[in-house]
């Protein structure tokens, strides 16, 4: 699904244009912020790489670095891949568990960790929509139905983890009378309402956990929502590392980055993997103005190239050498031993 998507996203974009010209614009970049912006994508990753380890510490859990970022790496190449970014944190939690780290440890710090990381988008969202407001008015009006249906969908799912946190009960009661509507209007089937059940049941009592954890350890929480704004920011940070690569300074940092939060407040949350096709159409809407028609595309192309293709490929090739191993060490442990 996600190589069609992409194939027809490309076609699209790039229909009309000489491939010559594309390579002799990309060329004209300059490589040193090119670098600066490769850096920033791996400081994303990096940066959850440090959340887990952090928590993990807190949790009597040590493990040294390179174990977390494979972690990281594992999250974000299955969270590209899959719709919504479903595909990640039960990707981390198995490697997780391969490590000897319990599912309840692991359950909670995907758990904390993805309410700081939707929870900061919000928040650096609405920091962009209060101080750059005309910005944002002038180079992302022609999608702004869209930015208001990322910041609704965003703000619901909060609300609905914060439901579930502060009330598992009444989230578990929610969960079980939906089921049972499920099953009476045949989108479940009557076989399957136990395992279901089993399910809201499991989650709610983890986040009744991680409520009580959340409780009696606000500064470690605190911790965690700061880091992950250093992380996302980092993310944001490249398309302003690529607007510099071409020497431009129209608009500053600040302005650039507001722009490419606001995109991603948009397009998050869309069932689409890696985002891909819309993420491309948003940022032809919003930075043709900045970059100009003749850049604006060799942009894309640099911008997405490190934020998303760079740490896929790099990601799969994590994961590819960790299912390698690991693979090598089941059978190991299963070879008799003379």
């Amino acid at each position: 699904m996600l190589s069609l998507i992409l194939f027809i996203t490309f076609r699209l974009l790039f229909s009309g244009q000489e491939l010559s010209e594309i390579i002799s614009d990309l060329r004209d970049a300059d490589m040193k912020w090119v670098a600066v912006g490769a850096a920033m994508s791996f400081a994303t990753v990096a940066g959850e790489a440090v959340i887990i380890r952090y928590l993990l510490k807190k949790l009597g859990q040590r493990r040294r670095f390179h174990k977390c970022l494979k972690y990281s790496f594992i999250g974000f190449f299955f969270s590209f891949i899959t719709p919504s970014a479903s595909g990640g944190q039960p990707a981390q939690m198995y490697y997780m568990k391969k490590d000897d780290i319990s599912i309840g440890y692991s359950t909670l710090i995907m758990l904390l960790i993805t309410i700081a990381y939707k929870s900061v988008l919000i928040i650096l969202g609405g920091v962009s929509l209060l101080f750059f407001h005309s910005t944002l008015s002038s180079y992302t009006d022609d999608f702004t139905w869209l930015i208001v249906l990322g910041f609704t969908l965003n703000i619901l799912f909060i609300a609905a983890l914060m439901v579930i946190f502060h009330r598992p009960v009444w989230a578990r009661k929610i969960g079980i009378k939906l089921i049972n509507l499920l099953v009476k209007i045949h989108i479940i089937r009557p076989n399957n309402r136990t395992k279901y059940r089993e399910k809201v049941i499991h989650i709610c009592d983890t986040y009744a956990m991680g409520a009580d954890y959340v409780k009696k350890n606000r500064s470690v929480v605190l911790k965690v929502f700061v880091l992950t704004a250093l992380q996302r920011l980092s993310l944001f940070l490249v398309t302003w590392c690529v607007y510099r690569s071409y020497g431009l300074n129209g608009l500053d940092v600040f302005e650039i980055t507001a722009l490419q939060i606001i995109i991603g407040v948009a397009v998050e949350m869309l069932p689409l993997p890696g985002a891909a096709g819309i993420s491309e159409g948003c940022f032809l809407l919003t930075f043709t103005k900045v970059f100009g028609e003749e850049l604006v595309r060799p942009a894309l192309l640099i911008s997405r190239g490190l934020s998303y293709y760079l740490i896929l490929i790099t990601g799969g090739i994590v994961t590819f050498a960790a299912h390698t191993m690991l693979s090598f060490r089941d059978k190991r442990s299963e070879m008799p031993h003379e």
